[in-house]
C-alpha cells in the first residue's frame, strides 16, 4: 500500500517549493526596435517644439506692438459656410480643423502604443497610465480648490492643467537629456500620449454644447466606411500614398464636418478616425508579416503636418494675448483663474505623476528599475507640468475666445508652462550628467545583431 504524500511543509524538498511571482521593474528598457521608433519621434517633435516656440513668442510680439489691429484683425476674419456651421474666424479653423490632424496623430499614436508597443504589457501600461490619471486628477482638484469661491464660470476652466505639451516637453527633454535612459523618455512620451486621450473625452463630456443628434448619427457613417476601407486596403493604402489622401481624405473630412456640426468639439473626429487605421501589416490571408502597417505610414506622413504646420498655426493664433505693460501682467497673474493654473501645472503635475507611479510600486510587485533613480521621476514629472496646446484650447472652450478670464489663463498657462520647464531643466541636467557618467564608465559595443547590449534581447 502507498504511503499518502505528506502535507507537513517543512517535509516538502526545496525544488518542490512553488517560487514566488518574479518581481516586475517599472520603468525598464525597452525593445531596441521600440527605441529606434521613439528616438525618430523625439527628433520630429523637438523640431515640432522649436515652430511651436516661435510661433508663440511672434504671436505675443505681434499683440502687443502697434500691429496688434492687424493680428486680431487676421485671427478673428471669418471664412467658410454658414449653413453647415461652417463659418469660422481664422483662430476657429485652427483650434477646430488644424488641430484635428494633431488628434488624428495621438489616436494612431495611442492605438499602436496598445497594440504593438509599450502598452501591450500590462506591467508597462499601468505606470504611465496611471501617472497620466494622477496628473489630471491632482492638478484638475487644486484648480477646482483655488476657484471654489469664484463661482460656477471660475471653476469652469478645471481641466486647463491637465494635459502636457508632447511637442514642448519632448524639445525641452531633447536639449538638456541627451544621455537619460531611454526608459525616461518612453514614459514622458507615452504620458502625454494618455494625456492627450483623457484630454480629448474632457472635451467631449464636459465641453460639448448643444449636441444635435441627426448630425452626430451620420457622422456614424463616413466613419465606418474609412474603417472598412482602412483596414480592407491597408497595404494598397501604405504603397500608394496618392490613394490615400484621394479616397480616405474626402471621408475623414466628412465625419469631421458632421462632428463638429453635433456640437462636439470637431477634434473629437480626429481621435476616432486615428483609431480606425489598423496599425498591424498583414498578407492577404491575414496573417502579421514583416513591414510597416497603415498606422506607422499615417504616422510619417501626417507628423509632419501636425508638428511643422498645424501646431504652430494653431499656437500663433491661439498665444497672442494682449499683455497691458507691467501692470496688466501682475493683474493677470493674480486673478485666482491664472493663479489655480501656474499651481496646478507646476506643483499639481508633479505631485499627481509622482503619487500615482509611487502607488503602482506599493499595490503591486513592481519596484523601480535599478537602472533609475526617483529623483530622475521626479524630473520628468515636473516637466510633465509643461502644458500648452492643449490648455490653450480647453481654456478657449471654457471661457470663450478673447474674454478676460480667457487672456488670463493663457498668460498663466505660458508662465506655469515657463516656470515647469525652468525648474525640470535644473533637476534634468543634473541627472543627466551622472548618467553621461555612468556611458563613459560602461561603455559596451553592439552585438553581431547590431542590437547593443543594454537592450533587452
Amino acid at each position: 500500500m502507498t504511503e499518502p504524500a505528506s502535507t507537513d511543509p517543512a517535509s516538502t524538498p526545496p525544488s518542490a517549493t512553488p517560487p514566488s511571482p518574479a518581481r516586475a521593474w517599472i520603468l525598464s528598457r525597452s525593445s531596441y526596435p521600440e527605441y529606434l521608433r521613439v528616438a525618430s519621434i523625439l527628433r520630429k517633435e523637438t523640431v515640432g517644439g522649436a515652430l511651436l516656440l516661435a510661433a508663440t513668442v511672434v504671436a505675443l510680439v505681434l499683440a502687443n506692438t502697434p500691429a496688434a489691429d492687424f493680428y486680431f484683425a487676421v485671427r478673428d476674419f471669418e471664412v467658410g459656410y454658414e449653413p453647415w456651421h461652417l463659418k469660422l474666424s481664422l483662430g476657429a479653423w485652427a483650434a477646430d480643423g488644424l488641430l484635428a490632424i494633431f488628434f488624428f496623430l495621438a489616436g494612431l499614436e495611442l492605438k499602436r502604443e496598445f497594440v504593438a508597443g509599450e502598452l501591450r504589457v500590462f506591467s508597462r501600461a499601468i505606470v504611465p497610465v496611471a501617472a497620466a490619471l494622477g496628473g489630471v486628477i491632482i492638478p484638475a482638484l487644486i484648480f477646482a480648490a483655488v476657484n471654489f469661491g469664484g463661482g460656477a464660470g471660475a471653476v469652469r476652466g478645471w481641466a486647463i492643467p491637465t494635459a502636457t505639451d508632447i511637442a514642448f516637453a519632448v524639445a525641452v527633454l531633447a536639449v538638456i537629456g541627451s544621455h537619460l535612459p531611454s526608459a525616461l523618455r518612453i514614459f514622458l512620451l507615452t504620458l502625454a500620449v494618455v494625456d492627450d486621450l483623457l484630454a480629448i473625452v474632457i472635451i467631449a463630456l464636459f465641453y460639448s454644447t448643444d449636441i444635435q443628434v441627426i448630425p452626430l448619427l451620420l457622422a456614424v457613417l463616413p466613419l465606418a466606411l474609412y474603417a472598412f476601407l482602412a483596414h480592407r486596403y491597408a497595404n494598397f493604402f501604405v504603397t500608394r500614398a496618392f490613394a490615400a489622401w484621394l479616397i480616405l481624405l474626402p471621408l475623414g473630412v466628412m465625419a469631421w464636418a458632421l462632428v463638429h456640426g453635433s456640437g462636439i468639439h470637431a477634434t473629437v473626429a480626429g481621435v476616432l478616425l486615428g483609431f480606425t487605421v489598423p496599425v498591424l501589416h498583414r498578407d492577404r490571408d491575414g496573417r502579421v508579416g514583416d513591414g510597416p502597417g497603415l498606422a506607422e505610414s499615417f504616422e510619417h506622413r501626417f507628423r509632419p503636418l501636425s508638428a511643422g504646420v498645424a501646431v504652430p498655426i494653431f499656437a500663433f493664433f491661439s498665444a497672442g494675448v494682449a499683455i497691458g505693460g507691467g501692470q496688466g501682467l501682475v493683474d493677470a497673474l493674480t486673478d485666482p483663474v491664472a493663479i489655480g493654473i501656474v499651481v496646478a501645472l507646476v506643483v499639481g503635475k508633479p505631485v499627481g505623476v509622482l503619487l500615482a507611479t509611487w502607488l503602482v510600486t506599493k499595490t503591486t510587485r513592481a519596484s523601480l528599475d535599478p537602472d533609475l533613480a526617483w529623483v530622475d521621476i521626479v524630473g520628468v514629472a515636473v516637466l510633465a507640468g509643461v502644458g500648452f496646446t492643449v490648455s490653450l484650447l480647453i481654456s478657449e472652450l471654457a471661457f470663450g475666445h478673447g474674454s478676460v478670464e480667457d487672456d488670463h489663463a493663457k498668460v498663466a498657462i505660458l508662465s506655469g508652462s515657463l516656470l515647469a520647464a525652468l525648474l525640470a531643466t535644473v533637476l534634468l541636467r543634473a541627472r543627466n550628467r551622472h548618467y553621461r557618467r555612468v556611458e563613459e564608465k560602461e561603455k559596451t559595443d553592439a552585438d553581431h545583431d547590431g542590437v547593443p547590449d543594454v537592450f533587452p534581447a
